[in-house]
């Protein structure tokens, strides 16, 4: 793992451009001392969940997620790794949760104006944006065109990389929801920023993890109780649950899995906090903005 300015070995890498869950860090409506540690200076502010892909040798980018930090997260990739005439090369997007695709609005007429943005989607979610404003205005006005994906169905991006979307368990209230094999000339991926418990998924998530070099999973709550609500109507896996069902595998397992995807009151985006120092010294990794892995 490389943070961003470190010098390159790998001219295909994953790079980190946010860990936060939809509504960021800080949380709109939070006064409390989660929160409340933005506001006096002691933590910066997290954006929302997003990978970015770089291919060095065919100056190619690609973005996961389009998330509401679209704009300095797309300027992350221009500025810190790679530089083109295109502002991006693709999009890949997983579902219809705010976080995840309210970011295309910039890309209208109201922001940017660009046309010919490439979305990479499932078939519902390309209808849902099609459909209803005001991104189906997107679609009328070319602003973004779309690159249907199908379940388990491999595209090659070009000779170095290839993503496979899989479809995983999630509320789909508007799309199906999607997770990502990102595979490069040397080393796997997977992303899987939402999904409800693991025991929902047809597959096993320790022999999926055991089948790559890195895993970016759900860790919106650390454990149950965390907040104020029903927590079963928001099914995610806590982190002690997922840590839970690795417990008997090899540090070099655990080490493959990068939590991400951070809810404001979950202790693991505080800098210091209990909670994740047991999990790192258990082996377990947490994702940080300007992180960077090699393919």
């Amino acid at each position: 793992m490389k943070l961003a300015g470190q010098q390159d070995v790998s001219k295909q890498y994953i790079t980190v451009l946010g860990i936060a869950q939809d509504a960021g860090y800080p949380h709109i409506g939070c006064q409390k001392k989660c929160c409340k540690n933005f506001y006096e200076g002691k933590y910066k502010k997290q954006k929302v969940v997003s990978l970015g892909l770089v291919d060095l040798e065919n100056k190619q980018k690609w973005l996961f997620e389009a998330t509401p930090d679209i704009a300095t997260q797309l300027a992350d990739l221009e500025q810190n790794h790679l530089k083109t005439d295109v502002l991006i090369d693709g999009i890949f997007l997983t579902h219809a949760h705010i976080g995840h695709y309210a970011g295309l609005m910039y890309f209208g007429r109201e922001a940017l104006g660009q046309k010919g943005t490439k979305i990479f989607t499932m078939p519902k979610m390309e209808a849902y944006l099609t459909k209803n404003g005001p991104w189906s205005q997107l679609v009328k006005l070319k602003n973004i065109v779309f690159k249907r994906l199908q379940n388990d169905s491999i595209i090659l991006l070009n000779n170095n990389l290839k993503v496979t979307p899989f479809l995983v368990p999630h509320r789909d209230e508007f799309s199906e929801t999607v997770g990502y094999q990102i595979k490069g000339m040397h080393k796997t991926a997977l992303f899987i920023p939402d999904i409800n418990k693991w025991g929902k998924w047809k597959k096993d998530i320790v022999a999926e993890v055991k089948k790559v070099d890195y895993a970016f999973l759900d860790a919106t709550f650390f454990k149950d109780g965390e907040i104020d609500r029903p927590m079963s109507e928001i099914p995610h896996p806590f982190i002690e649950e997922t840590m839970n069902l690795f417990k008997e595998e090899t540090i070099s397992i655990k080490n493959k899995i990068y939590f991400i995807h951070f809810n404001h009151t979950n202790p693991a985006l505080q800098i210091l906090s209990n909670e994740k120092n047991i999990a790192q010294e258990l082996g377990f990794n947490f994702a940080t903005e300007g992180m960077r892995v090699d393919l």
